[in-house]
């Protein structure tokens, strides 16, 4: 009887250790949830595009806009042009799997949160066409793998962060019609030689050196590969 006692308490511990391991994934992808329905609250909705972001389920997975990978965590927040206004909250730099945060052409108001520079694994970031303020983080500066950052059509004001030239794989960096000032730091401008940056925009805005000009200017230099002889 000893044995078998023994035998129950090993297999009772298991359970207790099966059951632990299952509420810590519930819990990790409930986070997840968590931070996205109070994203929610913070919202106004008046297309009800959200409704579907149910708090009461196991994960965020099946809540349409919101798309996640194999082991349910959130890596794509869709929700362009959909007539949401409000702020960002900070918690959404928890969303550490998050490779694409698509709100642009919304009412999106106040600043960008510093915290999106925890998003890693973010490949695109865009915020375009809304109405954010304060300024551009220097934090985003270290999201490295970062392709697409749009921040054009906003009222963004402050300097251009020298930090973004460390986004080698930048492909479209677009700021015009802000409020940026000073001068395009040469760490972003070198991002054209060392890195994969094809589009630079900033105009309209007030950087030293420019003149506001009502026509949309030429941002890309575009030629033919340089001749070498041999």
């Amino acid at each position: 009887s000893g044995l078998l006692q023994a035998m129950a308490t090993q297999s009772g511990a298991a359970l207790l250790l099966a059951g632990l391991l299952a509420l810590a994934t519930i819990a990790s992808s409930n986070t997840e949830g968590d931070i996205l329905y109070s994203q929610r609250q913070v919202w106004k909705d008046p297309n009800n595009v959200l409704t579907s972001w149910d708090p009461t389920l196991v994960n965020p997975c099946t809540w349409f806009h919101v798309t996640c990978n194999n082991v349910n965590s959130v890596i794509r927040v869709d929700l362009g042009n959909a007539g949401i206004s409000g702020t960002l909250i900070p918690q959404l730099g928890q969303l550490k799997n998050l490779q694409y945060l698509e709100l642009y052409a919304n009412n999106m108001s106040g600043p960008i949160p510093t915290t999106l520079g925890n998003l890693t694994r973010l490949v695109s970031l865009d915020l375009y066409d809304n109405h954010l303020t304060g300024v551009i983080p220097s934090s985003l500066g270290a999201v490295g793998r970062l392709r697409f950052l749009r921040l054009h059509g906003n009222k963004l004001a402050g300097v251009i962060p020298a930090s973004l030239g460390r986004l080698t794989k930048l492909v479209e960096l677009e700021l015009q019609e802000n409020m940026l000032t000073g001068t395009v730091p040469l760490e972003v401008l070198s991002l054209v030689l060392v890195g994969d940056l094809t589009e630079l925009n900033v105009a309209k805005n007030n950087l030293a050196g420019t003149i506001k000009s009502s026509k949309p200017r030429v941002a890309t230099v575009i030629q033919d590969t340089l001749k070498t002889t041999l």
